[in-house]
């Protein structure tokens, strides 16, 4: 079946050599992105400069976090270091969220939202999640910290996450596809022994916190949005010891719990598909 036609030239505009990759693809049938998610050379300067305090925001965490530390203290540290750099934490107030981060512990998948109540114990495995507004323009990140020393297992499952990320990276090239990215995840969590999460998914970004194309971590070759030089997008790929499946903590409304309460572990960067392939605009 066609998919709708996206890719619009401008009335009187002439082709340009994008237009005509972009056209080839969409005249056999694949869904192709629209004109607006490819960003402008200025866009990508401003959400590369965001993508720098993106990382300094985790790079601060990561010289402070530890044992017995709270979650509303990296939310707190957060906020500051965000704020006192220009930023704003976009997390904070996006539909209701009430914190400035999310951090989401062991069999927490996501949206964990930080408390005073919650307190860092050695062996924790814990997923700082960060996205940062600077002059209008958004960058998402998100690392893995192990608190301590913790099991053979569940440092394995980190590992792998992070490879899964890797490899997902080497899967998007100019005018592949998004199903590419997932695929090749999906097949290194599988031979690992684990599984991925299918609920949730990486997702365009830039000029708004989430846009198009949604970014499966699953899914065969060929399929899904077709990835072009300008589009800007995270991978962040989820990755479960157990089961894929996931429920949502109907107290708050936002944390996601893999489904047999076992650990899940995730790694995120914002890239910019370029024509030689992906840079990282995150760490």
């Amino acid at each position: 079946m066609r998919k709708k036609n996206n890719w619009r030239i401008p009335k009187g505009a002439e082709l340009t050599e994008l237009d005509k990759q972009v056209l080839y693809y969409q005249n056999k049938g694949h869904l192709v992105p629209t004109r607006d998610l490819i960003k402008t050379p200025e866009q990508i300067e401003g959400i590369r400069r965001s993508g720098l305090l993106n990382t300094a925001v985790l790079d601060r965490v990561a010289e402070q976090i530890h044992a017995g530390m709270s979650t509303a203290e990296i939310d707190r540290l957060v906020y500051d270091y965000t704020v006192a750099h220009g930023g704003i934490p976009a997390c904070l107030g996006y539909e209701g969220f009430p914190k400035s981060v999310c951090t989401s512990i062991n069999e927490v998948v996501c949206h964990g939202i930080p408390s005073e109540d919650e307190i860092l114990e050695e062996g924790d495995i814990v997923n700082v999640d960060c996205t940062t507004i600077l002059d209008g323009y958004y960058a998402d990140a998100s690392r893995m910290f192990v608190i301590g020393k913790t099991t053979p297992q569940k440092q394995k499952l980190v590992d792998v996450a992070k490879e899964c990320l890797e490899i997902g990276m080497q899967a998007a090239r100019p005018f592949s596809f998004v199903g590419d990215i997932g695929n090749a995840i999906e097949k290194h969590a599988k031979k690992n022994g684990f599984s991925v999460v299918r609920d949730l998914c990486g997702h365009g970004v830039g000029v708004k916190f989430h846009e198009e194309p949604d970014v499966v971590h699953y899914g065969k070759k060929g399929t899904g949005m077709l990835l072009v030089p300008g589009m800007v997008f995270t991978i962040e790929p989820m990755i479960n010891m157990g089961t894929w499946e996931v429920f949502i903590d109907e107290e708050d409304g936002w944390t996601v719990v893999t489904e047999d309460e076992l650990p899940s572990a995730q790694w995120e960067h914002t890239f910019v598909m370029t024509e030689n392939g992906l840079e990282i605009l995150t760490y």
